[in-house]
């Protein structure tokens, strides 16, 4: 099958544009050379002006007016892209409205993350409200499912804690390399993952000077990352997680541990990544003694990673960062769409 004509304009809109993974969406198309923004829409501001609550957009973007949309209108009339950066549960209307019409669908939320329904309703504590559409949903990191990407119309965009986890623990699991019963995570997190949210934990007092774990031993995230670490393993695959949050406004990082089936060095360590990743536009694979650094990928899509062996226990040692709302949120969601649209996947994210 050739390759699709590349196209001249997608009108573009974002749902949900006034949270943190919605105006970070919006800096993004903003210059985007094919992506053209068109519609964003906001319940609470109605009516308003975009540059009154997202600064830093060029002023034609800036003056666009939040639409107050709902699933069952006609907003599917109004663009071709749609991304939704909505909660979980409140998206899945939207998809299903926006499927019927043959848009393409970028779902931020976690509704269409897990591929069984029955996953969806452990960690979320309701009934999935869509599962008809899951089996069309791809799970949107590049770097795993590039293919699938390619030739769907629905991009289930992937939580910024799975991001940080699955990309460098996949290879190895694939390579029989570690005993997928032995992973052990630990995540630190930017307070802007929580949301943009009014919350006694979140406020500036409880969180300066401060960092705490939370949703222990059961992060909402566990669905999707035991989902595609399973995949990789070719079995089944249950993980310790514990996330951290840290006074910083944006930045994730991870440092993952596993047992080794057999001995390694640091060197066959990295010949694993770099294998898998070498190529890979987005993905700095950092040699010894260098480590990962929120502040390296800051306002990015790009993820670093980097591998060691602790030769006395006989345990990997995984080490990411990445920027939460860019590669594990909003620029990957582009990237991602970037495939399904046909385009350079780089396109607007360099």
């Amino acid at each position: 099958m050739g390759e699709r004509p590349q196209l001249q304009s997608v009108r573009t809109a974002v749902i949900g544009a006034t949270g943190y993974s919605g105006q970070e969406l919006l800096h993004y198309l903003a210059r985007h050379p094919v992506f053209k923004l068109c519609l964003v829409t906001s319940r609470q501001n109605a009516g308003q002006p975009l540059s009154k609550f997202v600064h830093g957009l060029p002023r034609e973007l800036g003056a666009l007016t939040f639409v107050d949309s709902a699933a069952d209108s006609d907003l599917a009339t109004q663009a071709d892209l749609f991304f939704l950066a909505v909660p979980h549960g409140t998206a899945a209307p939207y998809v299903v409205a926006l499927r019927e019409a043959g848009k393409t669908v970028v779902d931020l939320s976690a509704d269409f993350r897990t591929t069984d329904p029955e996953i969806y309703k452990e960690f979320y504590d309701h009934d999935h409200p869509a599962p008809e559409l899951l089996p069309e949903a791809v799970y949107g990191i590049p770097e795993i499912h590039r293919a699938r990407l390619k030739s769907t119309k629905l991009i289930a965009a992937p939580g910024c804690f799975p991001t940080s986890i699955i990309l460098p623990l996949a290879p190895f699991l694939k390579a029989g390399l570690i005993e997928p019963d032995s992973i052990v995570i630990n995540s630190l997190s930017g307070v802007s993952g929580a949301g943009r949210k009014v919350e006694l934990r979140l406020l500036f007092g409880e969180v300066n000077d401060n960092m705490y774990a939370y949703s222990v031993p059961k992060h909402r995230h566990l669905g999707e990352i035991e989902q595609e670490l399973s995949l990789a393993a070719g079995q089944k695959t249950t993980v310790t997680f514990v996330p951290h949050l840290i006074p910083i406004h944006r930045g994730m990082l991870s440092t993952i541990t596993a047992k080794l089936t057999r001995p390694q060095t640091d060197a066959e360590l990295q010949a694993v990544l770099q294998e898998a990743y070498g190529q890979e536009p987005f993905v700095d694979l950092l040699k010894a003694p260098e480590l990962p650094e929120s502040r390296q990928v800051a306002n990015s899509n790009r993820i670093q990673m980097t591998a060691r062996v602790d030769a006395r226990t006989n345990r990997l040692v995984l080490f990411s960062a990445i920027d939460n709302l860019g590669k594990g949120n909003a620029s990957q969601a582009i990237q991602a769409a970037n495939l399904a649209c046909g385009l350079d996947e780089k396109a607007g994210l360099e």
